[in-house]
């Protein structure tokens, strides 16, 4: 065994010391300030220096700390040793000293950003993961008002206190939390803190167990990563409910997305309390459904689920209106839309959207709203903005039984794991048939077994698979698009961020358009995307956008203010359910203009209700859309214009048998 030297085991433990932080480093420079002082005081003690050998190092310290007393010293050695001393004063005393305070008060200011610390909330939202759908999703919560915030906090408040839960957090996200237009000021009612969601630690670091909600978020899936999102949202879910069980308290409310629509009962399983889980594939996939058979429709869903400054749903308590019908409530509420209720049956709640105007609520009910402001929902104790109620009349669907199949022609453009969930929605509208051409660069037979997997039977749905890439102008010869009614491009999960994946579609859009020139007919054009920030990008275009973060951030945060929201939605938006479509105004007879509320009266005696106008050329404010007009507002229709209709969908959804 080679013996180790004097000066390698002196170093050695010199480091050792260092490594243990500002303390220990504080008491080694100290160490070195004395054994120079004690140097400095023996060398100038012969020559006279101090009455004893204690004054003659207190003279060197003196040297050492402070250069004023250099100008004080006689005689050229104790000039020359004062000189020495006051030059390593410089670089040990001063250097040395603030260098390591520095760097300590540094250490400790990026500790204190990355958020370590336990937060000290209660009756706060954790939000769980840093995400495309985090910024639009505070946006959200923030700005909610104030009857929603007391709802979700069980108090009175006038803000609500969050907590962001995500690895590796820092000054970046702060900074975007500053940046941001919709938060600003706000900014300082986030709390951020750092930790990964699978670790009970980190669970505890957010307070969740002391929470009004907790709201997890779907995150991409990493590439080559073995642990899928909906595999972390689970496990989490299964902290806290551990975390809750050991501390013997009930688990907080929750509100999960899952990505896999098959996997919502093991979520369901995994959680004790309270929670609602929102499927984000099939829900972006029954949205692209509806726009390819209802072009236009996006914009529709893009006020409701997206704009803050639009209208969106609500549910109000049927204590305001209990013994009263539908009807008489859309006479009280003047600048809402009364879409149907909520209704017990046995232990479950039932959505009825487009109910009977004469259906009477209950106590116990809840109403359907749609309107600019919560306050919009108040209930007026009279109203003269109507000649008289709307009586909606329960629909007749038996004549839909004798329609055929309408064939329907999709080109798809990109391929992510919405694809499947798409396919199987498509299958679900029976009245159709659907022929979809799917072009991707992902081998045919990888795209055939995820898609045998999710949905064996796809005999509504006609899929060829064509291996391409769309990006490249050669290869989008040989198809003639002019053939097909839609064309959606597909915002791939394949690329490493969500801004490559958007800057495929979005230059592949370019592409496509060039083609369509020379086509003989005009396609519906559908572009998905997964980066908010580019929603300026495609403000402009005549395709239709569906920005899939900010739609889910909209409906996990409108879950979390309401919970009964989510049986609004899945109806909406599942099989079997209420849909919004589009209608000709000679399907009602409209040859010219006439009030909101003629309207409405005109659609409920098909069974229907009337939403609003979707006009094919752009008024004089820019837009097309025109939810929830005024009561007396005249509408100059014109038979290119579309009537905005929320209506039960009959044989054109049903489960596949």
């Amino acid at each position: 065994m080679m013996p180790l030297r004097f000066i390698d085991r002196f170093k050695f433990f010199i480091e050792r010391q260092f490594v243990k932080g500002a303390l220990f480093q504080l008491l080694i420079v100290g160490a070195i300030i004395g054994l120079i002082s004690l140097v400095g005081g023996l060398l100038v003690y012969p020559s006279g220096q101090g009455d004893d050998a204690a004054d003659a190092v207190w003279w060197a310290f003196l040297r050492l700390t402070d250069p004023g007393y250099l100008g004080d010293d006689e005689g050229t050695w104790q000039r020359l040793v004062s000189t020495i001393l006051t030059v390593s004063g410089y670089v040990v005393f001063m250097g040395t000293l603030v260098a390591i305070l520095t760097r300590s008060l540094i250490a400790r200011m990026t500790e204190l950003e990355r958020g370590l610390t336990p937060v000290a909330f209660r009756n706060h939202v954790v939000i769980l993961g840093w995400n495309s759908r985090t910024l639009p999703l505070i946006r959200e919560l923030l700005n909610a008002s104030g009857p929603m915030r007391r709802y979700l906090l069980g108090q009175e408040t006038s803000r609500v206190q969050l907590v962001v839960l995500a690895e590796n957090m820092s000054a970046e996200q702060a900074q975007l939390l500053h940046s941001d237009p919709g938060i600003g000021s706000k900014a300082r009612q986030v709390v951020l803190r750092s930790g990964s969601v699978l670790q009970t630690e980190a669970l505890h670091r957010a307070a969740c167990l002391n929470a009004a909600a907790v709201i997890i978020p779907s995150s991409p899936q990493e590439l080559n990563s073995l642990v899928s999102p909906d595999v972390e949202t689970i496990k989490a879910l299964m902290s806290i409910d551990a975390q809750a069980r050991r501390g013997n308290v009930t688990p907080p409310f929750a509100v999960a997305e899952i990505q896999d629509l098959r996997k919502l009962s093991i979520a369901r399983r995994s959680y004790t309390g309270p929670l609602e889980v929102l499927a984000g594939d099939a829900t972006i996939a029954s949205l692209l459904a509806q726009n390819i058979l209802h072009p236009g429709l996006s914009t529709v869903y893009n006020e409701l689920l997206m704009k803050q400054d639009g209208n969106e749903f609500y549910v109000r308590s049927g204590e305001h209106f209990a013994g009263e019908t539908l009807g008489e409530i859309a006479m009280r509420c003047p600048n809402a839309l009364v879409c149907g209720l909520l209704q017990e049956q046995g232990e479950q709640q039932i959505c009825r959207l487009n109910a009977a105007s004469s259906t009477e609520v209950r106590a116990q009910d809840k109403v359907v709203l749609i309107a600019r402001r919560f306050e919009d929902t108040e209930p007026l104790n009279a109203s003269g903005h109507r000649q008289e109620v709307a009586e909606r009349r329960p629909r007749d669907l038996s004549h839909l039984a004798s329609r055929g199949k309408i064939p329907k022609r999709v080109l798809l453009l990109g391929w992510n794991k919405r694809v499947p969930a798409l396919i199987h929605e498509l299958g679900s509208y029976r009245q159709y048939r659907f022929e979809l051409d799917i072009v991707s660069v992902v081998p045919i037979s990888e795209r055939e077994k995820i898609v045998e997997r999710y949905q064996p039977n796809t005999e509504h749905v006609r899929c060829q698979h064509i291996e391409s890439d769309f990006m490249q102008e050669g290869e989008m010869r040989d198809i003639d698009t002019g053939r097909y009614d839609s064309i959606v491009l597909m915002s791939s999960d394949r690329t490493n961020t969500g801004e490559e994946a958007d800057a495929r579609v979005i230059v592949g859009h370019t592409i496509l358009e060039e083609y369509l020139e020379r086509a003989s007919r005009r396609p519906q054009l559908i572009m998905e995307l997964s980066d908010p920030n580019n929603e300026i990008l495609v403000s402009h275009q005549q395709s239709e956008t569906l920005i899939s973060p900010l739609i889910l951030s909209h409906l996990l945060a409108q879950v979390a203010l309401r919970p009964e929201l989510r049986l609004v939605f899945d109806d909406l938006f599942t099989e079997g359910g209420s849909e919004v479509l589009f209608r000709h105004p000679q399907d009602y007879g409209i040859k010219a203009s006439l009030p909101f509320w003629k309207l409405e009266s005109l659609a409920a005696e098909k069974g229907e209700t009337a939403l609003g106008v979707y006009y094919r050329t752009p008024q004089a404010n820019g837009h097309r859309l025109q939810l929830n007009p005024q009561r007396d507002a005249a509408l100059d229709i014109t038979q290119e214009d579309e009537l905005v209709i929320l209506t039960h969908s009959g044989i054109n959804k049903a489960a596949p048998q």
